[in-house]
């Protein structure tokens, strides 16, 4: 699995933690990736959008990240290579 990460360029590792989006009701979710390159396709497009921090694709394990969000009350999603993600508009 992979997520994104928000990335320091003066820094080799990642080190500000996962990238989450904040739904409506001020719940934290943070996309798993089963592509890399979908992770890769959806942190460009926040790129673009210019009000994000710098992400850097990570590969993980699953079943870690899920209890690091089930520890902080934090919720994921799974994305498969079936599914269109498309960034929130915060506007």
């Amino acid at each position: 699995m992979y997520i994104l990460s928000v990335h320091d360029p003066e820094e080799e590792e990642s080190t500000g933690g996962a990238y989450s989006i904040i739904d409506d009701g001020g719940n934290e979710t943070i996309f798993m990736f089963e592509e890399s390159e979908d992770a890769e396709r959806y942190s460009y497009q926040l790129e673009l959008d210019g009000r994000h921090p710098k992400l850097k694709v990570v590969e993980v394990e699953s079943d870690l990240v899920k209890k690091v969000c089930e520890f902080h009350d934090y919720q994921y999603v799974v994305i498969t290579p079936d599914d269109i993600v498309i960034p929130p508009n915060y506007t």
